[in-house]
């Protein structure tokens, strides 16, 4: 699994007070995207494994709209889709 620890003060720093919480949002977002991309994977990023059931394949630009504002998000992209089988 790919570490995903982030610096609070960095993304203080990076932001002023009303953007905090939507910028907070973003990166919870993107880091619980990314952690079940790699639970369906079976491999993290740049991570080679037996159990790997397919790859990734760039992201897609999303945006979603919410109370605090629109959320940037890049939304991961697999090689084979996963669905019922």
């Amino acid at each position: 699994m790919t570490k995903t620890n982030m610096d609070l003060s960095e993304l203080l720093a990076k932001h002023d007070q009303g953007d905090f919480l939507r910028t907070i949002a973003e990166a919870v977002l993107q880091m619980i995207m990314e952690a079940d991309v790699e639970g369906l994977i079976g491999a993290g990023r740049h991570e080679r494994s037996g159990e790997r059931t397919t790859w990734r394949n760039g992201y897609r630009e999303r945006a979603l709209d919410t109370r605090l504002g629109t959320l940037n998000l890049r939304v991961p992209k697999l090689r084979q889709p996963f669905g019922p089988r």
